[in-house]
């Protein structure tokens, strides 16, 4: 069980944050990773849809022999979290939660903002993972375009400025000194929101808190992959068209991924097909 693949997915390739985390924590650890990106987006789609979805991805990575399951989707973890704790027998982490603390700890003024999808933002996981804060003033912000750009490619440029000073303006109203970036997407736009928020402005991403997670959570679990074994073998795959999804890859993620399989259908996913190392 320990050589089993840790299983990633995702609606799109914004979940690749979190596997690239993943991967510089635990090099010796093989990932498969699915990307839902024909029907992702999720953040626009309501909740029991998404949850549907989800379930889908989940029952087929778990039906192909994961050792853990990683929900690198913040929409699909405000929906589907409880569920899948419940219909699994392998450990699941999200990213939300591990969000949240480094939130708690950044912030010095108590004062903190999350941008996220609008699915998110509406199932309000955010403000109900605070919950055991109650000193903090929580100021969401759904950011829909976001996710468009990141999937098109586009990290900067003034039109994508534009949009982040109309959807962080009202973060900034509220006097934030901590942001989230409730979406796996985000960490790919770092650099704008940055720019717009200004540097006294923490930015805390999920990716390498959730990668502390899964580290956490192997050894716990005594899964960790025996060092006695070959050089791991990643497999990812995009139910939609896997042209783009490899190439925003290779630029989001990096040489991993050598090459990405498209499949069609859920829950079976398709042929192994072991790429990078």
């Amino acid at each position: 069980m320990n050589d089993a693949p840790i299983g990633i997915f995702d609606s799109g390739v914004g979940g690749l944050t979190v596997a690239r985390s993943v991967l510089d924590q635990l090099p010796h650890e093989p990932v498969l990773y699915v990307g839902d990106t024909a029907r992702g987006p999720y953040g626009p789609r309501p909740i029991a849809q998404v949850r549907e979805f989800a379930l889908d991805v989940m029952d087929t990575l778990v039906a192909e022999g994961v050792k853990m399951l990683v929900i690198a989707c913040n929409s699909a973890s405000s929906a589907v979290l409880r569920d899948a704790r419940e219909r699994y027998d392998i450990p699941v982490v999200e990213v939300i939660q591990p969000a949240v603390r480094r939130a708690v700890a950044a912030t010095r003024s108590n004062a903190v903002g999350v941008i996220a999808t609008r699915a998110t933002v509406t199932s309000r996981a955010y403000e109900d993972s605070f919950a055991a804060a109650p000193h903090l003033t929580i100021t969401t912000q759904a950011c829909p375009r976001f996710v468009e750009f990141v999937e098109a490619g586009i990290t900067h440029g003034p039109e994508l400025e534009s949009v982040a000073r109309e959807y962080l303006q009202p973060v900034k109203d509220a006097g934030v000194d901590t942001l989230v970036l409730g979406c796996t997407h985000y960490p790919l736009l770092t650099g704008v929101v940055s720019y717009v928020m200004g540097e006294a402005v923490t930015l805390v991403s999920s990716a390498e808190e959730t990668a502390k997670d899964v580290y956490r959570t192997l050894v716990d679990h005594r899964l960790m992959r025996d060092d006695a074994l070959p050089p791991p073998r990643h497999q990812f795959r995009s139910t939609g068209d896997a042209r783009p999804f490899r190439e925003l890859g290779r630029r989001f993620l990096g040489p991993e991924i050598a090459s990405v399989e498209e499949t069609s259908e859920l829950p079976v996913v398709g042929r192994d097909v072991a790429v990078g190392s």
